[in-house]
């Protein structure tokens, strides 16, 4: 019997809710890798524990953190100990420092997604020290890595300069080719009336990711509503505000979906919101997911300014993108989209044009490449 090559995911996150690391499963087993996964969740309300070779363990987060991640430093650890992989791919800066640590022990390859410009987390602005930190993280690990991925071609420079580097690959956030055999109806879900469009916000709600800006001119714009899918720690704010500004009874919080199943639900949105604020250098950088989920679904984008974003909307014309600090654009640009069906038709065939390459079948082939 021929030997299976086994490669063990590691990740600060629930692998069930996270596009990234759910296709990089897919791939590896595809390719006849035996996968285990080590994932944790501790943002799910009433999530228990799942066991086997996915693991997502359940962890309890408190206003003072130190606790938190001790429990997780030491549960990773011992599950690396017991681990026998031919790879180890840390899905993020928290699970890098164990991959290398154990692939020195076990004698692994160690593969790195270097997901965000950690040195410039937006979450972590005012926690300068804490930021310092994880970038020292990174610094001293990312030499004694296989491969590092990153999202970008800005942040593969940025990391290649930073970190006196060559040679990483950019593995870009694109969805994994899947059939959608129906769309998910949100107008009958939520009985709304038919001539309403479906603005979608989906992913992690946090501050920075436009959801405040859509919020304070959500009154000003024409006949929509918004639905919101996913969860974070920001999402009952997110509620009191929208009670706040009087738009609750438009604006729909749908909750978390299974990576599986998502797609079915963003094909039934008529606009796909990604409006990150400058409030980083890695946001400024970012190439999300969603925007590229969006696109794959045939939904077209509405996304900021931002170069890699920018880059994407011009090459494919699938969308409009806005400068998020200009309030009077987001209403003009957005309500003649609203307005626009023509326009809206023409991007959505644009956006089928586009998914045929920007798929995470075709991007993937790089890292293999190596491998």
């Amino acid at each position: 019997m021929d030997y299976k090559k086994k490669i063990c995911i590691v990740f600060l996150g629930n692998i069930h809710y996270d596009s990234r690391a759910t296709n990089f499963y897919n791939s590896f087993s595809e390719r006849g890798y035996k996968v285990s996964v080590i994932s944790f969740d501790w943002l799910t309300k009433e999530f228990k524990t799942e066991r086997g070779d996915v693991s997502v363990i359940k962890l309890k987060k408190r206003a003072i953190s130190i606790g938190f991640y001790l429990k997780f430093a030491f549960i990773l650890s011992l599950r690396l100990l017991f681990e026998k992989a031919d790879y180890i791919l840390a899905e993020d800066v928290y699970t890098l420092p164990f991959a290398v640590l154990f692939s020195k022990i076990k004698r692994t390859k160690v593969l790195y997604d270097s997901r965000e410009i950690y040195g410039h987390l937006a979450g972590l602005k005012k926690k300068k020290n804490i930021q310092a930190f994880w970038r020292l993280v990174e610094e001293k690990c990312i030499d004694k890595v296989d491969i590092v991925m990153t999202t970008g071609e800005l942040d593969s420079e940025y990391i290649e300069k930073e970190y006196n580097l060559e040679g990483t690959i950019v593995i870009r956030n694109l969805p994994f080719p899947v059939e959608i055999k129906e769309a998910f109806d949100f107008r009958n879900h939520f009985n709304l009336d038919k001539s309403k469009k479906i603005l979608l916000y989906q992913g992690v709600i946090l501050h920075g990711r436009g959801l405040k800006e859509i919020f304070d001119i959500f009154s000003e714009l024409k006949n929509c509503v918004l639905i919101i899918l996913g969860g974070g720690e920001q999402k009952e704010y997110y509620q009191e505000l929208a009670r706040e500004k009087n738009i609750a009874k438009d604006v729909f919080f749908f909750g978390k979906v299974n990576q599986n199943e998502l797609f079915k639900y963003t094909s039934g949105a008529d606009i796909g919101l990604a409006i990150i604020e400058n409030l980083s250098f890695s946001y400024y950088l970012a190439l999300p997911n969603k925007m590229f989920e969006y696109i794959y679904c045939g939904v077209p984008v509405f996304v900021s300014n931002f170069p890699q974003m920018k880059s994407i909307v011009d090459k494919y014309n699938v969308g409009v993108y806005i400068d998020p600090d200009n309030k009077p654009e987001i209403i003009s640009r957005l309500n003649n989209l609203l307005d626009d069906v023509e326009l809206r038709n023409k991007l959505k065939e644009n956006c089928s044009i586009a998914a045929r390459e920007l798929n995470w079948s075709e991007e993937i082939k790089k890292l293999f490449n190596l491998l």
